[in-house]
């Protein structure tokens, strides 16, 4: 039944709701060329907020949301289709396609059509029903060509596209959900599992979940108690462990929302 539904994993349905906002302040902290011209993969990626956003308006080559929920990655190919019906058509202006020597190795070679999102109002996916995506092999590294979604719980199963590797890991509001279910040997074991599929000078972007928060969430169920006693690690470790696994320092990009949702958005190379 759904009122017995549990999110241990924090897979809430309807989280992003709770953000009032039309595009995620946690992408603007990057870096402004980060997700451009990149293969991003989003963990956790809950209804695919964020992971539409990175392929619709920050130019990604392609973005790959990834959740354990299967619920919420069917919601989120809904997301992708709805941001569809309402982006509007493709300005006929062209950027201009960077020199061999500009471009970097994951940006795109072709021109780009600039694309405006939230053009038509939500009502006309409604009252006209849902406009179909066409199939077009010149345009697969434009929104909503670039975005995709898969169900698996990354940190133990691979999936197909970790073997091109990513210019970019996202994890947003992940790491304590993580920890909780499965220990410090399984947070451990995720972020050796980023390092290892990131390209070189590729980057992970962490957006880590206080220690305070993690009593509440334990809360939810007797195995997340029973394994929240055996913690030793604290989010405090992560930079130290990171350095351990691979990573170059962290840097802080800076912080994003309130209350429960005010946290600290972290930058570390491979």
């Amino acid at each position: 039944m759904q009122g017995d539904f549990v999110p241990i994993h924090g897979n809430y349905k309807g989280y992003y709701l709770k953000r009032p906002f039309t595009q995620d302040p946690r992408l603007g902290l990057l870096p402004s060329d980060i997700l451009k011209g990149a293969r991003v993969l989003d963990v956790g990626c809950n209804e695919g907020f964020v992971t539409c956003e990175i392929g619709q308006i920050w130019g990604a080559e392609k973005a790959i949301g990834v959740d354990i929920d299967g619920s919420l990655i069917q919601a989120a190919w809904k997301r992708r289709r709805t941001l569809w019906c309402q982006q509007g058509p493709a300005s006929e202006d062209v950027l201009e396609e960077p020199t061999s020597k500009e471009r970097k190795p994951s940006e795109t070679t072709g021109k780009e059509r600039a694309c405006v999102p939230h053009h038509f109002p939500a009502s006309c996916e409604h009252m006209f029903g849902a406009i179909p995506i066409p199939t077009c092999s010149d345009t697969s590294n434009l929104f909503p060509h670039n975005v995709v979604f898969q169900t698996a719980d990354w940190v133990r199963t691979e999936i197909t596209e970790d073997k091109v590797g990513y210019d970019v890991v996202i994890a947003f509001s992940l790491s304590k959900w993580i920890h909780l279910n499965d220990g410090d040997e399984g947070l451990m074991k995720f972020f050796q599992r980023v390092h290892s599929v990131l390209k070189p000078g590729g980057v992970f972007i962490l957006e880590p979940q206080e220690w305070d928060t993690y009593s509440k969430a334990k809360r939810m169920s007797a195995k997340l108690r029973e394994n929240a006693k055996s913690l030793k690690i604290k989010p405090q470790d992560f930079p130290a462990i990171l350095k351990e696994v691979g990573f170059g320092p962290v840097r802080h990009l800076g912080t994003t929302g309130e209350g429960g949702f005010h946290r600290s958005v972290d930058l570390y190379e491979s």
